[in-house]
Formats: C-alpha cells, sequence, structure tokens
C-alpha cells in the first residue's frame, strides 16, 4: 500500500515499530445493540466504554473512521451510537448481508480510499465480524492490528482461539489503553488534556490519581 502522509517515525529512530497515525484508518465494525447482548469475554459497559475512546481519539488525533453494520434492521441491532456521537467524520459503509466486510466491494473501496497502510480493527464478535475482514486485508497486503477490548466475543474459548489465529495470521493484538498510547506519543502536544481525559476511560483509577494531583496543586497553591 502507498501513503503520503508524514511520517511519524522520529530521527532516533524511535516509534518504526510503532503504530503511524498519520497512516492508520480505524475500522469500527458491527458493534450492535443485539449483539452486544452475546458477549462474554467482557463487560459491555468496558466494550462500549473502549469503543467510545477510541472514537474520541479519533477525533482527536484526525485519524479516518469507518463504520459498517450487518443487518442492522434485523436482530443484531443498530450501531452504538457513541461512535458517530464522538467521530462524526466517521464513514458508515452498509452492507448487503455480508457476514464478512470485507466481502463488501463498497466497504474495501472505502478502505483502500483513505490511502492508508494501516488497518486498526475492533468489532462485535471479534471472531467473525473482526477475524474475517483482518485475514482477507492482511493477505491484501495492509498492516492489521485488532484491538481486543473494543472487541467481543460469545465466550473467553473464543475469544481465545481467535487470539491464537490472530497471531498464526500475523495479526497484531492490542489493547485500548495500549493503542492510545502508541498513538498518543509524546504529552508535548496541543491535545494533552483531552488525551489525559481519555487515560481516564481506559483506566477509571488513573483518572482518580490525575483528580488527585490536580487538587494536590491547587492546595500548594493557596497555601
Amino acid at each position: 500500500m502507498t501513503n503520503n502522509t508524514k511520517s511519524s517515525v522520529l530521527p532516533t529512530g524511535g516509534g518504526q515499530a510503532l503504530i503511524d497515525p498519520s497512516n492508520s484508518v480505524i475500522l469500527l465494525l458491527d458493534h450492535q445493540a443485539g449483539l452486544f447482548q452475546t458477549v462474554k469475554d467482557i463487560s459491555i459497559a468496558d466494550l462500549r466504554r473502549n469503543v467510545e475512546l477510541i472514537a474520541r481519539l479519533a477525533t482527536l488525533l484526525e485519524i479516518p473512521v469507518i463504520t459498517t453494520a450487518s443487518e442492522p434492521n434485523g436482530p443484531n441491532g443498530p450501531l452504538m451510537p457513541e461512535i458517530h456521537q464522538h467521530a462524526p467524520h466517521a464513514v458508515y459503509v452498509p452492507r448487503n448481508g455480508e457476514v464478512n466486510a470485507w466481502d463488501n466491494p463498497a466497504f474495501v473501496d472505502a478502505v483502500r480510499a483513505t490511502d492508508k497502510s494501516t488497518l486498526i480493527m475492533a468489532g462485535v464478535w471479534t471472531s467473525v465480524c473482526v477475524m474475517f475482514p483482518a485475514l482477507d486485508a492482511k493477505a491484501g497486503g495492509f498492516d492489521v492490528y485488532a484491538v481486543m477490548d473494543a472487541s467481543g466475543d460469545p465466550s473467553e474459548f473464543a475469544s481465545r482461539t481467535t487470539l491464537a489465529r490472530f497471531t498464526q495470521a500475523g495479526i497484531i493484538p492490542t489493547s485500548t489503553n495500549a493503542l492510545l498510547s502508541e498513538l498518543h506519543r509524546t504529552w508535548r502536544r496541543p491535545e494533552a488534556a483531552e488525551l489525559a481525559t481519555l487515560y481516564g476511560l481506559a483506566a477509571p483509577n488513573y483518572a482518580a490519581v490525575a483528580e488527585s494531583y490536580a487538587r494536590a496543586q491547587e492546595v500548594a497553591k493557596q497555601s
């Protein structure tokens, strides 16, 4: 794949093994209300919070987002609304009943039109809605990351076998918090305050630490 955007690799070589946000597109697949009810390997509250975080992160860092849903008018239900609320630039691509989004020409065309070679995927179910397009995209020459805790499966067993198949195929598993840190890279950026808020979503205990620190700073200034 080609990419015409500026690389984030530093002169020291730092970042050459990490995700380059300027060469990435986020694919959020089938985060649908009906499917959420079948997820057993992660709590629905955690799953939705992590997906929301990724949508917010994409907006902050101006990373393209493509969403899709399988049969949103059927029992799988509609997409969770938080995605498009927090990533209003996200492009929704409808499908014609295909289980595998990569079987849909319009979806693949939308991905290729971004001219990005790194795909960051999450979805429900991980073993199907993420697995199938991830395998096809990898075979098509893309670098593919799967955000495991922004995805969900019907059982722990399904999640474990999915993870094994990902790694065997060269698809890189990651977590929401790791993705946030990997794309963030440095606190010396104008979005630092907003990014700190996202860390509070990824790790609620971190939010408590930040609140305690801010309060201590206020007390110190008043004394």
